[in-house]
């Protein structure tokens, strides 16, 4: 078989965007460790302090994930009292909202994510941060 066909791979861009991903993911959740939140987490409580209540698929639209992965990053948000999930007028829509508890902790996160945000943008060409939000923005 010839391998020299899958040459081009080597230059995939969903593999370099998804492992540039992982990277980003690992290095914001070692900034942000005190604070007890994953990015991830933090990111979610920050679309719902912005959004207010949200639908959860209007929520996982916005943060480009399945519905079944949004579910997951809730529930840890669930059980630590930072998020409440109620039925809306329609008993088939789950509506997300954050609580008090989900406040506070999202407000004492955010100078660790500050500081994050900081730091990446410092590592990365200018031009890779536009980049990279110009991309998500368009997704």
């Amino acid at each position: 078989m010839n391998q020299t066909e899958f040459r081009e791979c080597d230059d995939c861009l969903c593999f370099a965007a998804r492992r540039a991903a992982r990277a980003i993911t690992q290095f914001y959740d070692r900034e942000m460790r005190d604070s007890g939140l994953r990015c991830t987490q933090f990111t979610l409580l920050a679309f719902l302090l912005n959004a207010g209540t949200s639908s959860v698929n209007q929520a996982a639209d916005y943060l480009g994930m399945e519905r079944t992965t949004l579910s997951r990053n809730l529930e840890p948000l669930l059980s630590a009292g930072y998020v409440r999930v109620d039925s809306g007028e329609d008993r088939r829509v789950k509506k997300i909202a954050i609580t008090t508890q989900g406040r506070a902790a999202a407000r004492a996160a955010l100078p660790l994510w500050q500081q994050a945000q900081r730091a990446m943008a410092a590592r990365l060409p200018a031009a890779a941060a536009r980049t990279l939000s110009l991309a998500a923005r368009a997704a």
